[in-house]
C-alpha cells in the first residue's frame, strides 16, 4: 500500500511543474481573450468610422510589439542562463546539469549490485529461490525504485500535448 501511495506522490510531484505550467497557461489564454475581445470591438467601431487604414496600421503596429516582447523575452531568458554559468568552466556546467540524473543512476546502479550480490550469497549458501526473492527485492525497494521511475517517466508524461 505504502508503495502504491508513494508512486503516485512521486508520479504527481514530477508533474507538479506542467501541472503549474497549465493554470498559468489558463490565466494567459483568458488575458488574451480578454485583449482580442477589446481589439475586435476597437476595429468595430473604426471600421464604423470608416477608419480602415487606420485599423490596418494599428493591426501592423500590434503585431510589431508582440514579436518585440517575445524577442526580449527570449534574449532575458538566455542572458540568465549565461549568467548562471559565467566564470564556471564548462565541467562545472556539465556536472550541474547532470546532478539529479546522475543521482538517479547511481541509485539504480547501486539497487543493481547490491541485488545481484543478494542473489548470489543466496544461490551460494543453498537457499530457497522463492523465499530469497522475496527477502532480495522487498517492498521497500519496489518502493524506491517505482518512486524513481514515476518521478522522471511521469514527468515525460504531463509534458506531451
Amino acid at each position: 500500500m505504502l508503495t502504491l501511495i508513494s508512486t503516485a506522490l512521486s508520479f504527481l510531484m514530477g508533474g507538479l511543474p506542467k501541472l503549474m505550467d497549465f493554470f498559468q497557461d489558463k490565466s494567459d489564454k483568458s488575458h488574451e481573450l480578454q485583449l482580442a475581445k477589446m481589439q475586435t470591438e476597437r476595429e468595430m467601431q473604426m471600421l464604423k468610422e470608416g477608419y480602415i487604414a487606420q485599423a490596418r496600421v494599428e493591426e501592423i503596429r500590434t503585431e510589431q510589439i508582440a514579436i518585440q516582447t517575445a524577442e526580449k523575452e527570449r534574449e532575458a531568458l538566455y542572458a540568465h542562463d549565461i549568467a548562471i554559468g559565467q566564470g564556471a568552466s564548462q565541467w562545472v556546467i556539465n556536472l550541474r546539469a547532470s546532478v539529479r540524473p546522475m543521482v538517479t543512476y547511481l541509485f539504480v546502479f547501486l539497487l543493481i549490485v547490491v541485488d545481484i550480490a543478494s542473489i548470489w550469497w543466496a544461490w551460494s549458501s543453498g537457499a530457497a529461490f522463492a523465499e530469497s526473492v522475496t527477502l532480495i527485492f522487498d517492498g521497500d525497494e519496489m518502493q524506491i525504485l517505482a518512486s524513481i521511475i514515476a518521478f522522471w517517466f511521469g514527468t515525460q508524461a504531463f509534458s506531451k500535448k
